[in-house]
């Protein structure tokens, strides 16, 4: 690693407080059948959310390769967590932090990324939205000369990050009770966990399947393109990232925001499990891939992060119950933390 003692001591610390989660088995009832789903529970990571893995992945690849340097400022485009990742971790390493984030995240999102002393640039619509914040990023970059982009959409290090640990932890921690995947599902914000997950587990198990999942007002992944508007914050931006290889996955899953929050709202309050809106969603993807696949499937999927980011959006409302929503068919039972794979 092409840094001091110093920065490598503090890059292990920091890898003691990410990745390496529970796996939590799910009991449920629905269809008068009792059901288990398996997720892991990325809540529990240093700054509360996946997006931990993906930014001490990233910024340890650029020490070791010599593209950062000590002092230099990160710059990132991000709807939330990601920012937030990287302004606990870039700080901890000494790095000024800039975080360019569409003006319409949640409140509390842009309060944590100031809290650790990161500078947030909001952007609005008329600026471009995600687009724009990119676009941003890249424009101080091309200003300065100390300057370094993450690039999230973009770096494959976002998914050798989960090809390396949420992947490799997931088989573990099922294979000590004899199972073994038949099906991933997850949301797609940058697709770094879809595609790294992915790609470990089909390299050990040929024939699991991987299905990225999108809100059912948004359907991006589907389409190719920006469509309508949704309240499942970090997932379905404004476009298809690049490292989000589609031919590689298997079916969108689509997810109502609407039933996401309800599903959340449900997790939080009958299990005490408290989880954002994404995390509903993906417990609903899970459960339509076990429809698909069957009741002896084992399907895993991630709860990307905790309910305290989402305390001022519709997470603590009353939410209405539409036709064909899954939640009020489920009845959530308990759940067992399976033990850390390392």
């Amino acid at each position: 690693m092409h840094c001091s003692a110093t920065i490598a001591r503090t890059f292990r610390g920091l890898a003691a407080m990410v990745g390496n989660t529970p796996l939590l088995a799910l009991q449920f009832r629905w269809k008068n059948r009792e059901h288990t789903i398996y997720a892991k529970a990325e809540f529990l990571n240093l700054t509360g959310s996946i997006k931990d893995r993906m930014a001490l992945h990233v910024l340890h690849a650029a020490y070791d390769t010599g593209d950062i340097h000590v002092g230099q400022t990160i710059a990132e485009a991000t709807s939330g967590n990601t920012g937030i990742a990287f302004a606990s971790i870039g700080r901890a390493l000494g790095h000024p932090v800039v975080i360019y984030m569409p003006d319409w995240m949640s409140a509390e999102r842009a309060a944590l990324i100031r809290s650790f002393g990161a500078r947030i640039e909001p952007v609005s619509k008329e600026q471009g939205g995600f687009l724009g914040s990119i676009q941003l990023c890249e424009a101080l970059a091309s200003e300065r000369d100390d300057v370094f982009l993450p690039c999230q959409f973009s770096n494959r290090a976002n998914v050798e990050a989960h090809r390396l640990s949420t992947g490799p932890e997931i088989a573990i921690q099922l294979e000590r009770g004899g199972l073994q995947v038949s099906a991933f599902v997850a949301g797609v914000g940058t697709g770094g966990t879809a595609m790294g997950v992915g790609a470990y587990l089909k390299s050990k198990y040929p024939k699991v399947r991987v299905h990225p999942l999108e809100p059912a007002e948004s359907p991006t992944l589907s389409t190719g393109i920006k469509r309508g508007r949704h309240r499942i914050q970090g997932i379905s931006d404004e476009f298809v990232p690049a490292i989000c290889n589609l031919k590689s996955l298997d079916a969108v899953i689509a997810i109502p925001d609407g039933d996401a929050i309800l599903m959340a709202q449900k997790l939080a309050s009958i299990l005490g499990l408290g989880v954002g809106v994404s995390s509903g969603a993906n417990f609903l993807g899970a459960v339509r891939a076990l429809a698909s696949y069957g009741d002896q499937a084992i399907i895993a999927t991630v709860f990307c992060d905790d309910n305290k980011k989402y305390l001022s959006t519709d997470l603590i409302k009353e939410e209405p119950v539409k036709p064909g929503y899954l939640t009020p068919e489920i009845e959530l039972l308990s759940y067992e933390a399976l033990a850390r794979a390392y």
